[in-house]
């Protein structure tokens, strides 16, 4: 058998322990950059989890932008939809929309609750309170009830309440205002799971929904895996160009070079 000799330990090991080895490594590294190379959109449209979770860590701007090369359209909300605390999020439309009614119907909203109680581990709770701005649609109860089911958070096109209980579980909500308000005799709920607009945007069931401190941005689901996609790379030319500024101190070269602003 061959054998190489290791004189700084004074013992033979054979070749064939060093070629696995060897084999092992560049197998391992291999593995690793495989992990690392972009996923296609077929793969991300093949597996809906896989794809939320690279939604949660693409930024806001940079799916607002892909959304805008690829269906030419507006799906951003406006800057009066703001989060109570700095939060991160993305996950799939639950919605649900409230008419305002007045009413001592004591059932008035108990399809808000049921559909609260039957949302999946994920979503996104999107509320749309006819002229609501000055109603909490949601406050610490429903909250509560979304954080225990492990829903992403919410978006509220009306207001919330609540805040110390909100900020206490850390569930984010993003909503028009803060107000001490009720929607309890005032709204009654009109459907669940049924396309609506959300603060001027058209949100469907099961739409992409992602939030971060620069706002809310609605995916329709037909789209989401390829508008993904463009994120990431208009990501990572964002990403790119913060250190080239910062060494050559120009940004025209940079946009010259990255073709990205």
């Amino acid at each position: 058998m061959l054998r190489i000799r290791l004189f700084r330990n004074r013992r033979e090991v054979p070749l064939f322990l060093i070629v696995a080895s060897i084999a092992a490594l560049l197998l391992g590294i291999a593995h690793v950059v495989r992990a690392d190379e972009p996923l296609s959109a077929a793969a991300y449209a093949n597996d809906p989890a896989m794809m939320i979770d690279a939604y949660r860590h693409v930024e806001v701007a940079s799916v607002s932008d892909a959304v805008e090369q690829i269906l030419h359209e507006k799906q951003y909300m406006s800057h009066h939809m703001r989060p109570i605390f700095p939060a991160k999020f993305a996950g799939y439309a639950l919605t649900v929309e409230l008419v305002k009614e007045e009413n001592h119907d004591p059932n008035a909203l108990s399809g808000m609750l049921t559909a609260i109680d039957s949302g999946a581990p994920g979503s996104v709770y999107v509320m749309k309170v006819q002229d609501g701005s000055d109603i909490a649609g949601m406050g610490g109860l429903m909250g509560t009830a979304m954080f225990a089911r492990d829903f992403a958070g919410a978006v509220i096109d009306g207001g919330v309440r609540d805040l110390p209980q909100l900020k206490k579980i850390g569930f984010p909500v993003f909503a028009l205002g803060v107000v001490p308000s009720t929607s309890v005799g005032h709204y009654r709920f009109r459907a669940a799971n049924e396309p609506i607009t959300c603060d001027g945007v058209p949100v469907a069931p099961g739409d992409v929904v992602t939030a971060d401190q620069d706002g809310v941005v609605v995916v329709p689901r037909q789209h989401a895996a390829e508008i993904l996609v463009r994120a990431q790379q208009l990501d990572y030319s964002e990403h790119s160009m913060y250190p080239f500024i910062e060494k050559y101190h120009s940004i025209e070269e940079a946009v010259k070079k990255f073709g990205r602003l």
